[in-house]
């Protein structure tokens, strides 16, 4: 097979086009064309009047080694590679070692624990959330009746924070041996639609996330997987080395009970501080890692879809319009779209008492009002948070608390139009676009809960953004605080064997690991760090 690269056909171009474009391109006689499948589809709306469709196809043909041989110097065309998975090791006949243990039930907890059950060693998954349906029912609780539960909620559960969030399935790591493949593929398998395999964005949404995590649970358990639900992992037993290391020999559980282990994929989430403050005061080495913080901005889809798609806005195959922006601002600090929410909504995401977080979450269809992103600044340790490897958790919760207040002390979040906050004037009232958030938003001053820099750089950042997306910075368009769970604001450092540093058997993943960012790269690095834990325990 061939696999062919960046050809384009015009939106609504029949299906007799495409093979006589993949001949036009590849000099082919059409009887040389044995068949051709959608490996990836994709367009290009730089052209509003004139957007294309574009497309990655594997193709079967006649004489392929002569076609290669054709277009040698040509990266558009090359032998497809091989996408399949391959297990890296296999549990020996009568292994009696310790269960591998796996410490969250997100995406990268989700396949570490899929990609050890599937090589046969029976992971223990905990995780101090519950199961999907009630943890869903939790979530709704904060949303419609402003009553948090601390253990249970965006943040913490089965399906980890992903679930509630547009369900977004690409990301810019570096994959050479198509992990992301073996992650799309696994979600097919537990119920997504199969065009997250071809489309160049693909995305799921939160109900279907939902059924296909307890599918995905059901196989792990078959296999011989456990999980244990409202376990949260309070200590460490650790056992000093000869060399002066130290090496994991079991977890103390909240209840006092203790699970002896030598080998635990640390997979917990952006926002598990308690177990950060505890890794911490164990000597785990940790490192803060730059993030962001800022807003949720709010506006109506069709906004967006006309200025992205123009008179094409609304097409079936080009679907609600996305966006990414990004400025440099003249106080060193650069602007940036985060997380983008086409046809989707604001949550409250918080997972502390008194705090305020907003994050955003589609469904699949993307079909809800308002399109919203969120407008952050990134921060650094050097520069805005030197105090130590926990210092950007305290900035976070800093500005959550102050949100808190400003929002009414209700869980209601504060909220400013953006002809407000460009005039540096409080809200006292919102315009035509409606929030999204529930279980409300405040209309107030926004520097009441933002560091001065992120203001002076959103003002001078929606502005430029409105040159690029007509009415991007129109007076009505609403900013909701505040987003400070973008990414991790630590590094559980790890080397080459993906062990922690300094303490053996103990092996950091995912986003809250500092690793990831994002259900798909959450994902493969669970896979990879499941690989690492299984040739380890195959090894010793």
């Amino acid at each position: 097979m061939i696999r062919l690269s960046g050809l384009k056909l015009p939106l609504d171009h029949p299906a007799e086009a495409m093979p006589v474009a993949i001949c036009e391109r590849l000099g082919l006689e059409p009887q040389q064309l044995l068949g051709h499948s959608v490996v990836r589809r994709g367009n290009d709306a730089r052209r509003r009047s004139a957007i294309q469709l574009v497309y990655t196809l594997d193709i079967d043909v006649a004489d392929e080694a002569a076609v290669l041989e054709r277009f040698a110097k040509d990266h558009d065309v090359r032998p497809t590679p091989d996408t399949s998975y391959k297990f890296v090791a296999h549990v020996p006949d009568g292994w009696q070692g310790k269960r591998p243990v796996v410490i969250g039930a997100g995406p990268c907890g989700l396949f570490a624990g899929l990609i050890l059950a599937q090589m046969g060693f029976k992971p223990i998954i905990l995780d101090r959330g519950k199961v999907v349906r009630e943890r869903t029912k939790d979530t709704w609780g904060l949303w419609r009746r402003a009553e948090l539960n601390p253990d249970s909620n965006v943040q913490f559960g089965e399906g980890g924070a992903g679930t509630f969030s547009d369900g977004k399935l690409y990301c810019r790591v570096k994959d050479p041996r198509f992990l992301g493949r073996k992650v799309l593929e696994e979600f097919v398998a537990a119920g997504a639609p199969d065009d997250i395999l071809w489309e160049a964005h693909p995305h799921i949404g939160t109900f279907r996330l939902v059924s296909m995590v307890e599918a995905m649970r059901k196989q792990i358990e078959s296999l011989g997987g456990e999980y244990r639900w409202q376990h949260r992992v309070d200590d460490l037993v650790l056992e000093r080395q000869g060399d002066g290391t130290q090496k994991l020999r079991g977890l103390v559980l909240h209840d006092g009970s203790v699970i002896e282990a030598d080998h635990v994929v640390m997979a917990v989430g952006h926002s598990a501080r308690p177990t950060f403050e505890m890794l911490h005061g164990k000597g785990v080495h940790i490192e803060p890692k730059p993030f962001s913080i800022g807003v949720r901005i709010e506006h109506p889809q069709s906004w967006v879809d006309k200025a992205r798609y123009g008179n094409c806005a609304g097409h079936p195959d080009l679907g609600a319009a996305a966006y990414s922006l990004a400025h440099h601002c003249a106080n060193g600090r650069t602007v940036y779209s985060f997380c983008m929410c086409p046809g989707g909504r604001v949550v409250a995401a918080t997972s502390e008492e008194g705090r305020v977080v907003t994050n955003g979450m589609s469904q699949y269809s993307r079909a809800e009002f308002n399109a919203n992103s969120g407008l952050v600044v990134g921060i650094d340790p050097a520069r805005d948070f030197p105090e130590g490897p926990l210092a950007g958790i305290e900035l976070q919760r800093h500005w959550e608390s102050l949100a808190y207040v400003a929002g009414g002390s209700s869980y209601w979040a504060p909220g400013q139009t953006v002809g407000d906050f460009l005039a540096r004037r409080p809200s006292t009232q919102l315009g035509s676009v409606v929030p999204s958030y529930k279980p409300g938003v405040t209309p107030t001053d926004l520097s009441l809960c933002l560091p001065d820099y992120v203001i002076e750089a959103f003002h001078e950042a929606l502005p430029a953004f409105g040159r690029q997306i007509a009415r991007y910075d129109d007076p009505d368009a609403v900013m909701t605080g505040v987003e400070t769970r973008t990414s991790s604001p630590i590094r559980i450092t790890r080397g080459k064997d993906f062990q922690s540093l300094n303490v053996a058997g103990l092996y950091p993943a995912g986003e809250g690991a500092g690793y990831a960012g994002g259900i798909l790269s959450a994902a493969i690095d669970g896979i990879k760090v499941a690989e690492a834990v299984a040739v380890q325990m195959v090894q010793s």
